[in-house]
């Protein structure tokens, strides 16, 4: 599976008291806005709390509160029914309110292909894509595979549905990365849905399943203990972090799935959104605002602690990405059989 790559604009690596005088100095000197929230903005979270979704989300209005970077206050909601559909819908009714925003990963794309939910991305107006979350192929330690090439090499030999990858829940990332290497690979799994990624990562140490496609940050302590090897990253630049983080490895160290034969990539969006209908001046306010965000030292030892691809894109850029990321996920999900309208 291919994404095709979309020019972005990268934060770049500044020391972290350069970065946070940088920033307070430019919100100090930028002009008042022609709009901003005259009341509490409602920031969506489509998931619980304490996921990945929440702690980004949490993380930001933190942010924001530090560094005064809004007079009205940044209010965080959980909305996370039917698979963060609720969420989706809340901003989709929301149509002209520029005083409501919300997070998103590619359950974006999953939910409403997976379930026939009445929503779909062009209901909402893109603002910026924060990052995109990483994926790696895991396995035992004690396995005999040292690359991914050896152990795709190994599920072929062994013949369809012998080896077992967990991933969390079904019919999401998880399982259409499984999918994406099976189609590009020519094996076959049986892929085993565990309710996080914490317990995927204990499966895999315990040796009840061959493999994972867990995100850095789910396996990093197992892979710090030496209890996990990081066979490759589905993305098609390896990741920029090189800071040891086992004894001998460092994030840069773990190849991309291309350059070890495994053809196969896959990142998931965390970008933000508002309702439809608002002004070009209300979503400039947003745009400048999480410009911002990303050019502090807080938000950049996030991107590093949790492995992701620190890409910051608004605009066009970032649309053409979703139309792209949008046609992906359809042709992954009706091979699997996951669309709603497969049933």
């Amino acid at each position: 599976m291919t994404m095709k790559n979309i020019a972005s604009q990268a934060v770049r690596s500044w020391p972290a008291k350069a970065l946070g005088a940088a920033v307070l100095a430019l919100a100090a000197a930028t002009p008042a806005f022609a709009w901003e929230p005259s009341k509490p903005v409602e920031f969506v979270i489509p998931a619980g709390t304490g996921g990945g979704a929440d702690q980004m989300g949490r993380l930001l209005q933190g942010i924001v509160i530090k560094y005064k970077l809004m007079k009205e206050p940044l209010i965080v909601v959980n909305k996370s029914g039917g698979a963060g559909a609720e969420g989706f819908l809340a901003v989709k009714e929301a149509k002209g309110d520029p005083h409501k925003i919300i997070i998103s990963l590619s359950n974006l794309f999953t939910t409403p292909m997976a379930t026939g939910v009445p929503f779909n991305w062009k209901d909402m107006t893109p603002v910026a894509m924060l990052a995109l979350d990483q994926f790696v192929l895991w396995t035992n330690v004690d396995a005999p595979y040292k690359t991914a090439g050896e152990y795709i090499a190994a599920t072929k030999a062994a013949g369809p549905n012998k080896f077992k990858m967990a991933g969390t829940g079904s019919k999401q990332e998880d399982q259409i990365i499984t999918v994406a290497l099976e189609k590009a690979t020519g094996t076959k799994f049986i892929y085993v849905p565990f309710k996080g990624g914490g317990e995927v990562a204990v499966q895999l140490v315990g040796g009840h399943v061959h493999s994972t496609v867990n995100n850095p940050i789910e396996a990093v302590a197992q892979w710090r203990a030496g209890k996990l090897r990081a066979l490759c990253v589905f993305d098609d630049e390896r990741m920029p972090f090189k800071a040891k983080v086992t004894d001998t490895q460092s994030w840069n160290d773990v190849p991309t799935c291309k350059e070890a034969g495994v053809p196969t990539k896959y990142t998931m969006l965390r970008g933000i959104f508002m309702p439809a209908g608002v002004t070009p001046e209300q979503l400039k306010f947003y745009t400048d605002l999480l410009t911002k965000v990303a050019a502090t030292p807080e938000w950049k030892e996030y991107m590093e602690k949790g492995a992701f691809n620190p890409t910051f894109m608004t605009g066009k850029p970032f649309a053409d990405w979703l139309t792209t990321a949008e046609t992906t996920h359809r042709t992954l999900m009706s091979d699997a059989g996951f669309l709603a309208s497969n049933k």
